[in-house]
């Protein structure tokens, strides 16, 4: 067996995968207060890291390739969730994190979210003695939203967006696509430099290689056009009156 060494980024934004991936903060609520209603999110910081990855084969490593770029795929269409379109929708409030008695906890494990009407949130603590807790972290998420605490319930009314926030959510939306498709890019990268290792390993032959990198550009591709579709279908609702 031999042991493949390849260079990954881990982005602190998006969903771990063992290639490069970069998006926007999953986590909200905690450590990134926000001062004002429509602040933008902080940068993205990318470090880097190796991983020993032991491959015997070429379907191995396209194996592993396609798992990476499943969860890339992913992460773009969590992120866009949490988008708000000026129609109430519960999923901008998944990345909601939340002071338990010092236990960071998603918003969505604590209390169930409604959807009263169009342009209404209602969240219903389980514990209601953290009503405090929870209009805190939605209050400094970074997603522009004002809760109402009655002390039992925290109603959330979304705003009617301008057409000017609405072209800079479409251009937020496109950015979350092109971070993914570099994710995508990264894990096409190195999962071909993994498999020239193993070709000059003697591990597999020279079309054995050929095959590989030809199978991995189609994972690529087909990853590619998926979040294409995924962002632009996200672009028409952001668009929509």
């Amino acid at each position: 067996m031999k042991v493949i060494s390849a260079t990954i980024f881990l982005a602190s934004s998006t969903i771990s995968t063992a290639f490069t991936t970069t998006s926007t903060p999953l986590t909200f609520g905690l450590s990134i207060p926000s001062s004002s209603k429509h602040a933008p999110p902080p940068p993205t910081t990318t470090t880097s890291t190796t991983l020993q990855m032991a491959f015997e084969s070429a379907d191995e490593i396209e194996m592993d390739a396609e798992d990476r770029m499943l969860k890339s795929v992913e992460s773009v269409r969590k992120n866009l969730q949490t988008i708000r379109t000026g129609r109430a929708n519960a999923a901008i409030l998944d990345l909601v994190v939340v002071d338990y008695y010092g236990a960071p906890t998603p918003l969505n494990q604590m209390a169930s979210i409604s959807v009263p009407n169009s342009q209404q949130l209602a969240i219903d603590p389980y514990d209601k003695s953290i009503t405090a807790e929870i209009e805190k972290a939605i209050t400094e998420s970074g997603l522009g939203l004002t809760p109402n605490n009655d002390g039992t319930v925290i109603r959330i009314n979304i705003p009617t967006i301008t057409e000017e926030r609405r072209d800079e959510l479409v251009k937020q939306c496109k950015s979350i696509g092109e971070d993914g498709k570099v994710a995508l890019r990264n894990v096409r990268r190195d999962g071909v430099d993994a498999a020239k290792k193993l070709e000059k390993a003697g591990d597999i032959g020279e079309d054995n290689l050929k095959d590989a990198q030809d199978a991995i550009q189609k994972l690529t591709d087909k990853f590619v056009g998926e979040i294409e579709t995924v962002i632009k279908s996200k672009v028409t609702e952001v668009q929509t009156v």
